[in-house]
């Protein structure tokens, strides 16, 4: 894929664009909001951090993905729900709130994690072949705390001195964080066809087996530990919809990898289609 302008600027602007949004619909109570329903959080938190990394790794192990597109799926893995999640909850009719405490939570704790969890994966992967990348972890932190941390703290500073600003534009901000994400997402792939589409081949049934499997091990762990239905949609939908966007800045504007987002391209297709089924499915339901 080509690093052109589209992804070394415009989209790191849509994504921070995006989190400002998301930070106008929340208060600090949000984030206090994980200990009020300790259980849920928890198995959703769990299956985010730990399972879907591990997932991933058996997956491009067991289906010997090529290096580059085994270290894309990792960085995926490893990168928090994202707005989209949140979207998604709210149409599907799960609990929103929850939705919105994981995706705080697991937006912070993935500034760590992130480049511990590609530090091994670049290691394991592409150690001893020809291309050679080195992860800068002080500079991802950093840039992933400018491309989400302060945009979402500036939009909760926003709804705090304003909140009848915050709520008038939280809908349309919603919105236009949703066209921002699909015109963008299709924007790549349309200059990029040539290389998404042989990628199919290589990752496509990979990426396919992940999001199903981390949704459906969402949805039946939140069922066996006896979560009413909002929270077991909301944690169906934290465990397979995952912040593309933030893959594909990573991989082509830190790591100047832009094959690197061939799966996070091919695994955000997949799981908008997953997730609109989820919504249709779940959405349609009488509460």
């Amino acid at each position: 894929m080509e690093n052109s302008i589209l992804t070394a600027v415009i989209l790191p602007i849509s994504l921070a664009i995006i989190m400002l949004g998301m930070g106008l619909s929340l208060v600090l109570a949000d984030f206090k909001r994980v200990f009020n329903h300790p259980k849920a959080a928890l198995i959703g938190l769990g299956n985010q951090l730990l399972l879907l990394p591990l997932i991933a790794f058996v997956l491009v192990t067991v289906f010997n993905a090529p290096p580059i597109m085994a270290v894309g799926i990792m960085l995926l893995a490893a990168c928090p729900g994202g707005v989209t999640s949140n979207l998604i909850s709210h149409v599907a009719k799960g609990d929103i709130a929850l939705s919105i405490s994981l995706t705080a939570i697991t937006s912070l704790v993935t500034v760590i994690s992130i480049p511990l969890i590609m530090s091994f994966s670049l290691a394991h992967f592409i150690n001893d072949t020809e291309t050679q990348v080195e992860l800068p972890v002080l500079k991802t932190i950093a840039q992933i705390m400018v491309i989400t941390v302060i945009p979402v703290s500036l939009g909760m500073l926003i709804r705090h001195f304003n909140t009848a600003f915050a709520n008038t534009m939280e809908r349309p901000m919603r919105i236009a964080s949703t066209i921002i994400f699909v015109a963008v997402l299709l924007g790549i792939i349309l200059a990029n066809k040539a290389l998404i589409l042989p990628a199919l081949k290589s990752i496509g049934l990979v990426a396919a087996l992940l999001n199903i499997s981390t949704m459906a091990l969402g949805f039946f762990a939140a069922k066996l530990f006896q979560l009413h239905l909002k929270q077991a949609i909301t944690i169906t939908i934290e465990s397979g919809i995952q912040n593309g966007t933030l893959a594909i800045v990573i991989a082509t504007s830190i790591l100047q990898q832009p094959d690197m987002s061939i799966p996070a391209a091919i695994y955000s297709l997949l799981m908008l289609a997953s997730g609109g089924m989820l919504m249709w499915f779940f959405g349609m339901r009488k509460e």
